[in-house]
């Protein structure tokens, strides 16, 4: 059966569950039983539904979203580096593995205008925060020799978790 004809089978409250977690999933010490509470259903209901919704494909992950502006994280800088193609796995699982860097990955350079291939998220409290948490990882890893920039974001984009049916 496929998903749409499935979705049309569900249940008043797994219609209303659905709809729930769309919007994210409560920030409480028992988010299923909250969502049950809120959709008419049982906490283990829920959960049946939700694994149920996950094997069928529905459902592929479960992530997270982090506001993080209200938590009083203002600073975010984007750090790119141009590293040598022989060093690039070893340094990205080093940043990685830094508890400041909240993302890092590899892109290809798009020369001659981009030479950057190694991308790392860096959050903080403020730009000062960041550019000493930068410091110090360039310093651990002795990174002065290796070319980057820092990008701070100017804009906070509208997030939200995936959509199960359109409006």
């Amino acid at each position: 059966m496929n998903q749409v004809a499935q979705l049309c089978m569900d249940t008043e409250a797994e219609q209303r569950l659905r709809a729930l977690i769309e919007k994210g999933l409560p920030l409480t010490p028992r988010p299923w039983l909250t969502l049950a509470e809120q959709c008419g259903m049982d906490e283990t209901e829920v959960m049946a539904t939700v694994e149920r919704w996950q094997s069928e494909g529905l459902i592929k992950r479960l992530g997270l979203v982090v506001k993080h502006r209200p938590l009083g994280i203002r600073a975010n800088a984007m750090v790119v580096w141009d590293v040598p193609d022989a060093w690039i796995s070893e340094l990205g699982r080093c940043l990685a593995e830094e508890p400041a860097v909240t993302l890092c990955y590899r892109r290809p350079r798009r020369l001659p205008d981009w030479p950057f291939n190694l991308f790392c998220m860096i959050h903080g409290s403020a730009r000062e925060r960041v550019l000493q948490e930068l410091d110090a990882i360039v310093r651990r890893h002795e990174l002065d020799a290796i070319p980057r920039q820092v990008l701070f974001s100017t804009h906070a984009y509208r997030q939200h978790g995936a959509r199960y049916i359109s409006e």
